[in-house]
C-alpha cells in the first residue's frame, strides 16, 4: 500500500514538472519571437518592413556593413554608438560611486537624522521620474548644459544615490565584527570602507555597475528632451534609431534599424553574461535586509 502511494505521488510530481517546463517553454518561445524576427529582418535584402513573410527571401549582411561604413545624414550609427557609450560609461562610474557611498553611510554609520533621511529618500523614489524631467530640462538650460552630453550625464547620475536600498541591504550583511576589528587596529572610516567592506562586496558592486550602465544605454525619453537641437551627430543610439523609423524614412531604413537594434544589444549582453554570477549574488544578497 505504501509503495502504491509513493508511486502515485511520484507520478503526480513528474506530471507537474513536465507541465511546468512546457509552460515555461511556451512563454520562452513567445518571448523569443520578436527577437528572432528582429535578427532575421536585419539580414534581409529588402530595405523596408516586410509584413508578408517572417523570414526574408534573400539573406545578406550588407545592413551591418552600411550601418558602420556608409553613414549619411539620417543614419550615423558610429557617432550615435560612441555618444551612448561615453554617456553610459561616465554615468556608470559616477552613479556607482554615489550609490556605494550613500549605501555605506546609511548601513554602517550612525548619525543624527539618518532614519529621517532614509524615509525621505524612499518617499522621493515613490514619485515617477518623468515628473521631474521638465524641471531638470529648465535647470540644465539655465546652466547652458542642454544639447550636451555633460548635461545628459548629470541628469542620469544626479539622483542615483537615492537608489541605494539594494546595495544597503548587502552592506547590512557584512559582519560588524570586521569593521570593529579594523577600527581597533586604528583604521579610519574611509580605510575601513575601501580595505574591508569593498573587497567583500564585489557582487553588489557588479550589480550596481550593470544597473547604472543600462539606464543611459536604453533610455530614450530623457535623451530626447535634453538633446533636442536636432544635430544628428550628438544623438544617442535610442534617438537615432527612433528617427530611422519615422514615416517618411521607414521604407528605406527599416532593416538598418533592425541591424542597429541587434548591435545595441551586444555590449549589454556581453557585460551581463560575463558578470552574471556576481549580478545574481548582488540581487539576492541585497534582498536579505533592507
Amino acid at each position: 500500500m505504501d509503495n502504491k502511494v509513493v508511486v502515485k505521488r511520484s507520478g503526480k510530481k513528474t506530471v507537474s514538472i513536465v507541465l511546468h517546463n512546457c509552460l515555461i517553454a511556451i512563454f520562452a518561445g513567445i518571448w523569443l519571437v520578436p527577437i528572432v524576427w528582429l535578427v532575421a529582418s536585419s539580414m534581409s535584402d529588402y530595405t523596408g518592413m516586410n509584413t508578408s513573410r517572417f523570414f526574408p527571401e534573400k539573406w545578406t549582411l550588407n545592413n551591418y556593413k552600411k550601418l558602420f561604413l556608409e553613414t549619411d545624414s539620417v543614419a550615423n550609427f558610429p557617432a550615435w554608438f560612441m555618444n551612448t557609450l561615453i554617456v553610459a560609461i561616465f554615468t556608470c562610474l559616477i552613479s556607482t560611486v554615489f550609490v556605494v557611498m550613500v549605501s555605506y553611510a546609511m548601513s554602517c554609520m550612525r548619525f543624527k537624522g539618518r532614519r529621517a533621511m532614509m524615509n525621505i529618500s524612499v518617499m522621493f523614489n515613490l514619485f515617477p521620474g518623468v515628473l521631474s524631467m521638465i524641471a531638470i530640462y529648465f535647470v540644465l538650460k539655465m546652466l547652458g548644459l542642454t544639447n550636451s552630453h555633460l548635461g545628459l550625464i548629470l541628469a542620469y547620475s544626479g539622483a542615483s544615490g537615492l537608489g541605494y536600498l539594494i546595495c544597503k541591504g548587502f552592506f547590512d550583511t557584512v559582519p560588524q565584527s570586521l569593521r570593529d576589528a579594523a577600527r581597533i587596529d586604528g583604521a579610519s572610516e574611509a580605510r575601513t570602507f575601501t580595505k574591508i567592506v569593498l573587497p567583500i562586496s564585489r557582487p553588489i558592486i557588479v550589480y550596481t555597475v550593470i544597473s547604472s550602465f543600462m539606464v543611459p544605454w536604453m533610455d530614450f525619453v530623457m535623451a530626447k528632451i535634453i538633446l533636442n537641437e536636432g544635430i544628428s551627430s550628438k544623438w544617442t543610439v535610442a534617438i537615432g534609431l527612433y528617427k530611422m523609423v519615422e514615416k517618411e524614412k521607414i521604407n528605406d531604413y527599416f532593416t538598418l534599424f533592425c541591424a542597429g537594434g541587434v548591435i545595441v544589444s551586444v555590449p549589454i549582453s556581453i557585460l551581463f553574461f560575463l558578470m552574471q554570477k556576481c549580478y545574481v549574488e548582488g540581487i539576492t544578497g541585497g534582498a536579505v535586509k533592507g
